[in-house]
């Protein structure tokens, strides 16, 4: 009567608790619905009391406990948001949604299967005998070895980077030897000794009861001992010590030939226990729990898992019951439970400290359970039966994920005896008569269909860094949003803005609830993201042509006032204009237009001021009204060429404290800046004006492709301008990038770890925040243009027109037309893509700082991510990945440290964000990674005794030898020498030189001096020489005249080999000239 008051109290509690939690989270809802209603009506809510999405999640989380889900929650805070008067029930806070998708429709689609059974591939088994199976297969994971013992005494180790053969069946961590059991023997070999490599064993018998399995127990504390435990026929579990003393090798004196030694068992130190009464069927030792499992077919003592310690007492151990026993176990790190399978046909899922009652059961297998094997890193369990079915399992939800059979071999090899997965590749092995493999299917690059989130190409992609969402909009006007975290998709609008319209462009508010789009008739619509709903528009103009006002970039403004939206455009014909939209009115207008400045800004002019109208308006707008001031004479000249390369192709805006301004790019490299607070707009710098200009290049060679404002706010430059977006741990990968100097380590050497931190923390800070003024805080820098080009540079500009830093991102092919540019909040990298489909990925934290030096401005890594041209790159700081969309119809995900494929949105796999060494490639990119190396920055000035001095004796000795001179050429070319003029001084004293620090340079050239001498400025200045020569050679040529043609071919061409041997302009193929035959 006691117990069942107890469990009644009990149960009485817990009713009462969860009473009071959902009271409790009623009480939130009805707050945050109050709050989000407040917001609509425009009353001001204080920054600490606001519930957000994060303060929201933490206060369920406090009522529910940590088993709620984020996936869920987002969902219903979602729904709060967009209708406050919705009724809310808790039940889906717990995920009680119904699923539309047929599980049995999807595990058709091999996509979505969890191995790809076409790729199997079958090693057979060289030199075994006829009948012969594999009994048992090891993985050594930190040394990539397989080891398969097959019954008829065949021990063979595979080595994935060789693909010769040793033997063994398990692996002695500290001896470094390899141990295996037959029937009544131990054998422990030493596959690396010297000589024949089958006769480097030891035999340790008799034993008391055939041995069926055998495992190694990993003690790293105990140097050259291993510990080997054992299971046998009788149910005993044995422990046998071995030391390096005890493999000493004898030789024999006359042969000196290594021996093969027996060894008496009873010389070992050993324990034993009987755990069980029925043959012991397997034997592990769990690292994670600090304990051994043994299995047995008895029914009653089918697993017993404890402590090394009891195999030396008779104290109880743990038990776990199970008819007919277990062929076979395994042990979840990650879910906590102990996996097991017998002839019972059911796997069951225990906790390791109940043994009652299991915590799951699996049900399917049609045949006794021989193997099961556990996917740490996706969490599934693979079973296999004796019938060769495999079943792949998840461990969280306990579904079947898929299905499928070994239907190769004969009668003879229907029993698949061993089975273990390798985490290392990805690779479910099983042992036969032959060996199989089976790989994982996101392993496996080249898949059945290329990458692709819509049918037709991606025009616009979006990150709502709030609800950590993305939108995309394709060609066909289909937009899309899908969840961050696992690639789902949302929900899909349809002909958002008419049949057959196209969408061009889109926009996020700051507060991540609205999206606008812009269309190619210059339609634009404004949307609520939670939804999907539409909530204002702006309808075409009667008198608009078509592609007129196609919108190219659309931008959210900050609203001065309450109940309004307003949102800068960008036509196709380069006029800006801003658009407003009231709360109480569905339509929207165009309230504000720059001027088209363009004509007044030829014939050299560089800028025109502004005057700020005074027509009174309704409401503050973040830009004033603005006319050009010209003289009066000057009128608008007509339309050209000229004027049309100067056309806007891209802007970008920043709008802080004591900066005003709207940067646009032109079709002719051209950037023009309207600045509001000067009241001016200029051309800030021209191409020709900055660097020289090859005059027959198109004028469109200089585009700019995109336009980008860096500006560091005072919060984020008083952190460190060192740290780096990564640390050189975390970019270590099993196949890592390959650097553009030959090394493969990680450049990041001067990182520190708290980067991650911060710039997570820098998330929450955009750019175009205003911050008051600090004692604490720098003083913030000017802000810095960053333009991408048609040509493949990336520039950087002051707001004065200066050029900073003209670079030509490093990537297997040069000179490739740079398309998007995106920076962090804190504007510590910059990410670039172009054409081909590569992505730049640079440092820029250190070069921002004042003086801009050119070296702090680095490239560290350059990826393939899509076949085609690439129309937008975004980093995402929080994960710490890219998101990249391309014409070829797919948005991928990336990671930014060091440039793997982490998947694309549309796929059926849910993303793995986690940092992973498996390194997988997109089927249509094959191009690894290229991690830029720096130099070192530690050279060392030094005076040498015997430096390099010129030797006018010694260098006419060796052109005498191999050239032809006369006195005159001689001459011509002893005054062409740059670093030995005729008349000058010849250099006494010692050169100046720097001995390198950069190791991977090699063993010789690490430590060669480096000289360093003054060179001309250029060699188009240097004499010709042999020119005068040549003259008169040619000159003295009989039948050649100008114009016409050589009539006789010998005589042409012995006199030709004549002029090849004078010296041309080239003065470097003179120090090494072709020695005629």
């Amino acid at each position: 009567m006691d117990i069942s008051k107890e469990k009644h109290l009990n149960m009485a509690l817990q009713i009462s608790n969860f009473k009071k939690a959902l009271n409790g989270f009623e009480r939130l809802v009805e707050q945050t619905a109050a709050q989000k209603r407040n917001e609509r009506a425009g009353l001001f809510i204080h920054k600490e009391d606001a519930i957000d999405y994060d303060k929201f999640y933490a206060s369920v989380q406090k009522l529910f406990g940590p088993d709620v889900k984020d996936q869920d929650v987002k969902r219903f805070y979602r729904k709060l948001c967009n209708n406050t008067d919705a009724s809310a029930d808790w039940c889906e806070i717990f995920g009680y949604f119904s699923s539309k998708e047929d599980p049995i429709t999807s595990q058709l689609d091999e996509e979505n299967l969890v191995f790809f059974v076409s790729r199997k591939r079958r090693i057979l088994i060289s030199g075994s005998r006829r009948r012969d199976v594999i009994k048992g297969i090891v993985k050594i994971p930190h040394l990539d070895l397989l080891i398969t013992a097959t019954q008829k005494g065949l021990i063979t180790v595979f080595n994935n980077q060789d693909t010769s053969w040793i033997t063994g069946c398990d692996y002695l961590l500290q001896l470094k030897r390899i141990v295996a059991t037959t029937e009544r023997t131990i054998i422990v070999w030493d596959y690396k000794a010297q000589g024949s490599s089958q006769e480097n064993y030891f035999v340790i018998k008799p034993m008391d009861h055939c041995l069926l399995c055998v495992c190694v127990v990993p003690l790293p504390d105990h140097l050259c001992q291993d510990d080997i435990l054992l299971g046998d026929n009788g149910g005993f579990v044995n422990r046998f010590t071995v030391n390096s003393d005890d493999f000493r090798i004898k030789q024999s004196r006359s042969k000196r030939k290594l021996q093969n030694q027996v060894l008496d068992s009873k010389n070992f130190k050993s324990v034993k226990r009987k755990l069980h009464n029925d043959w012991v069927m397997k034997i592990r030792y769990i690292s994670a729990l600090n304990c051994f499992g043994s299995c047995s077919l008895d029914s009653n003592h089918s697993l017993v898992l404890e402590s090394l310690k009891r195999l030396e007492d008779n104290l109880p151990v743990r038990e776990f019951s199970m008819p007919r026993g277990a062929n076979t176990f395994c042990y979840c790190v990650k879910a906590n439970v102990i996996v097991t399978g017998g002839d019972d046909k059911v796997i069951r899922l225990w906790h390791p400290n109940i043994s009652t009652k299991p915590v799951g059961k699996l049900v399917g297998h049609m045949f006794s359970i021989t193997e099961i094997v556990t996917n740490e890193k996706d969490q599934h369990i693979v079973s296999l039966s004796s019938a060769k079915v495999f079943r792949v399992w998840d461990i969280q939800t306990l579904s079947l994920l898929q299905v499928f059979h070994d239907s190769q071999g004969g009668p003879g090899d229907m029993q698949i005896y061993s089975m273990i997965y390798d985490a290392n590749h990805g690779m479910l092995i099983t042992g036969s008569s032959v060996m199989d493999m089976y790989p994982l299917t996101r392993m496996i690059k080249d898949t059945k269909q290329v990458p692709h989130t819509h049918e037709r190409e991606i025009n616009v992609m979006l990150y709502n860094k709030y609800f950590h969402q993305v939108l995309t909009i394709c060609s066909e006007s289909i937009i899309r949003v899908w969840e961050l975290e696992t690639g789902l998709q949302v929900y899909q609008i349809l002909d958002p803005h008419g049949f057959n319209i196209e969408v061009t462009s889109a926009a996020v508010d700051e507060s991540g609830f609205l999206f606008a789009t812009g269309a190619y008739n210059g339609t634009v619509r404004i949307w609520d993201f939670g939804s999907g709903q539409t909530m204002k528009v702006l309808p075409e103009g009667k008198d608009w042509k078509e592609e007129e006002h196609c919108l190219q970039r659309l931008v959210f403004l900050k609203a001065q006032e309450k109940h309004q939206h307003l949102v800068l455009a960008l036509e196709r014909n380069g006029t800006i204009k801003m658009i407003q939209g009231k709360e109480d009115d569905i339509y929207l207008m165009v309230i504000w237009e720059l001027p088209d400045v363009v004509p007044f800004l030829q014939d050299g002019k560089h800028a025109v001021h502004l005057r700020m109208s005074t027509r009174d308006r309704n409401m503050a707008i973040p830009f004033p009204d603005v006319e050009l001031i010209v003289e009066r004479n000057v009128s608008q000249p007509p339309n050209n060429p000229a004027m049309d390369s100067l056309r806007v192709n891209c802007i970008d805006l920043l709008q802080v404290e004591g900066y005003n301004l709207i940067a646009a790019g032109t079709l002719n490299g051209v950037i023009i800046l309207w600045n509001f607070v000067t009241s001016t707009v200029k051309k800030v710098c021209r191409p020709e004006d900055c660097f020289p200009v090859n005059p027959d290049l198109h004028p469109k060679h200089f585009k700019i492709n995109d336009i980008l404002f860096l500006f560091r706010t005072p919060e984020c430059a008083r952190r460190s301008s060192q740290d780096s977006i990564c640390s050189s741990s975390q970019c270590e990968s099993s196949k890592g990038p390959q650097s553009s100097k030959g090394s493969k380590q990680s450049i990041h050497d001067s990182v520190v770890k708290g980067e991650q931190t911060d710039v997570m923390v820098g998330e929450q800070q955009p750019v175009d925040k205003k911050h008051p003024g600090s004692a604490n805080l720098p003083e913030a820098q000017p802000p810095i243009l960053v333009t991408a080009h048609e040509d493949g540079h990336l520039r950087l500009w002051t707001l004065e027109g200066r050029l900073l830093k003209d670079m030509l991102p490093f990537t297997k092919y040069s000179a490739i037309s740079l398309t998007s540019l995106y920076t962090d909040s804190c504007t510590r990298i910059l990410l670039a893509g172009n054409e081909e489909g590569h992505v730049i990925l640079c440092n820029i934290s250190s070069f921002l700082d004042p003086p801009h030096d050119e070296k702090k401005f680095k490239q560290l890594l350059s990826w393939r991510a899509h076949s085609l041209e690439i129309i937008q790159v975004i980093y995402v700081e929080e994960k710490q990945v890219v998101l990249t969309a391309s014409i070829d119809g797919s948005v991928r995900l990336w990671h930014a440290l060091n440039g793997h494929y982490c998947g694309y949105f549309g796929q059926r796999r849910l993303f793995e964000l986690s940092q992973t060494s498996d390194f997988i490639l997109p089927c249509d990119v094959t191009e690894y990674p290229i991690e830029i190396k720096e130099e070192s920055k530690f050279t060392e000035k030094q005076k040498y005794e015997y430096p390099l001095i010129f030797d006018r004796e010694n260098i006419y000795l060796i052109f005498n030898k191999y050239l032809i001179f006369n006195s005159f050429q001689m001459k011509q070319f002893s005054k062409a020498l740059p670093f030995c003029p005729n008349g000058a001084a010849i250099r006494r004293y010692p050169l100046e030189g720097f001995v390198t620090e950069n190791r991977e340079a090699g063993i010789v050239f690490a430590s060669l001096p480096i000289y360093r001498i003054s060179s001309p400025t250029s060699l188009r200045f240097l004499p010709l020489i042999g020119v005068e020569a040549q003259k008169d050679c040619s000159d003295g040529i009989p039948g050649k005249k100008k114009g016409g043609h050589v009539q006789h071919e010998k005589v042409s061409r012995r006199r030709s080999l004549k002029k090849n041997l004078v010296p041309q302009i080239n003065l470097a193929s003179s120090f090494f000239p072709a020695i005629p035959k």
